[in-house]
């Protein structure tokens, strides 16, 4: 089975790729900042603590993997809001550098609806409040990642995900590809996880950016 590198594994949609990728067989290697703290015990999963800011943490990360999903999460406290975030693009900078350099191709990365050109497909009360209020200013960073991931010229698939809840998987998941399709909603945090394993073999959605909800 390949093995793939998870970016941000220790909590929220990377914790539980993670798991769904165990479950399908997968040898997984898992980057977090504490990552030895994942409660999971499994011969086939390998833990690296370590920045996703840092090249050589990266680079070290990506050796021997056939696939990389990166998910990478920021608090929205009252700083974060106001101020925003450098994290998505930083991070994503950093990591398709080393890839160039590894000789990966997959790049499956999770952003969210608003990012990129599916802004203003949200519905009335997420567009016009919940997005301008909390979070445009850590979205328009995920916009840059966005664009370097679009320019790097790997395999990538970009998942944005609507408004993430924690129930269980339901399986009945949409996706929605084409624009005119866009639209807000909600979606269970394993079930991206189960899109995102997914991607790892299918190729029907390289260089897409679907839209993911109930």
């Amino acid at each position: 089975m390949p093995k793939v590198l998870v970016i941000g594994a220790s909590h929220g949609i990377g914790l539980k790729t993670v798991e769904a990728l165990l479950a399908k067989g997968y040898e997984v290697r898992a980057l977090a900042r504490h990552a030895h703290d994942i409660a999971i015990d499994n011969p086939r999963l390998e833990k690296i603590d370590g920045d996703a800011l840092d090249p050589t943490t990266v680079k070290r990360a990506l050796d021997g993997v056939d696939a990389v999903i990166q998910s990478l999460g920021v608090a929205f406290g009252p700083e974060t809001v106001l101020k925003g975030t450098t994290l998505f693009s930083k991070a994503t900078r950093v990591l398709v550098d080393a890839i160039r350099g590894a000789g990966v191709k997959r790049l499956i990365a999770v952003t969210g609806l608003g990012a990129g050109d599916s802004r203003g497909h949200g519905g009335l009360l997420y567009d016009a409040v919940v997005f301008p209020l909390v979070l445009k200013r850590v979205y328009d960073d995920k916009d840059i990642a966005e664009q370097i991931i679009r320019q790097s010229g790997l395999d990538w698939t970009i998942a944005r995900p609507g408004i993430l809840k924690d129930s269980p998987a339901s399986g009945g998941y949409r996706v929605l590809v084409e624009p005119a399709s866009w639209r807000g909603g909600s979606i269970a945090r394993a079930d991206v996880a189960d899109f995102l394993v997914r991607q790892v073999s299918d190729q029907s959605l390289i260089r897409k950016t679907p839209v993911l909800i109930d």
